[in-house]
């Protein structure tokens, strides 16, 4: 154990899962450019170093904040493609959970720097991150395939139908978390309905 300075015994460090959420709520509070080691480490009482020496660096802080607010979600995002109703009511949940909240949005305003980062990042933290993408898609896939199977959705391909959505939600997800004028939650919910009404719901 190290030692305390001359004042005294050093207080505990808190657990990892503390300074995740403390470094999440420093994100939604202050933005990402506020997010220092320096920051951080004032907000749970620890010093910079001692938060480089648990992560390594700024880098791996950022991806394990949001491997820890992915759980979270994923926690939500499992209690409501669990939950009773039509696979068409627990789509729309699963969409109206992935779209930001709006401008800033933290979860959003996080995954956008950790996809940013990953261009010079190892494999490991590129596997890792590739890992909280697989666990929406594979949900995603299984609630078109129970659709499907229950004659709620048209017969097409999950995989590649899943692929599509999630890649027009990613794209209008960016112009919300950015901020960009003409673009709103709401309206990228429209969006969204109108392509799922258009190439998956069933037809009378």
């Amino acid at each position: 154990m190290a030692g305390g300075g001359a004042g005294g015994g050093r207080r505990q460090a808190p657990p990892r899962e503390d300074v995740l959420a403390a470094a999440m709520e420093m994100i939604a509070e202050r933005g990402l450019e506020k997010l220092t080691m320096a920051a951080l480490g004032r907000e749970v009482g620890m010093s910079s170093g001692h938060l480089l020496y648990y992560f390594g660096s700024k880098d791996e802080l950022l991806l394990r904040t949001l491997e820890w607010s992915e759980g979270r979600l994923g926690a939500e995002r499992g209690r409501l493609l669990t939950r009773p109703g039509t696979a068409r009511e627990r789509l729309g949940a699963y969409v109206d959970l992935y779209v930001p909240d709006g401008h800033r949005d933290p979860h959003w305003t996080l995954w956008l720097e950790v996809w940013n980062r990953s261009q010079n990042a190892p494999e490991e933290a590129r596997d890792r991150q590739a890992a909280i993408e697989g666990a929406w898609h594979r949900d995603l896939v299984a609630l078109l395939a129970e659709g499907i199977s229950r004659g709620e959705f048209r017969p097409v391909d999950p995989d590649r139908f899943a692929s599509r959505l999630r890649a027009l939600l990613d794209g209008f997800a960016i112009h919300v978390a950015i901020g960009l004028r003409g673009t709103d939650r709401e309206q990228v919910l429209d969006h969204a309905r109108e392509f799922l009404a258009d190439g998956l719901l069933a037809r009378s």
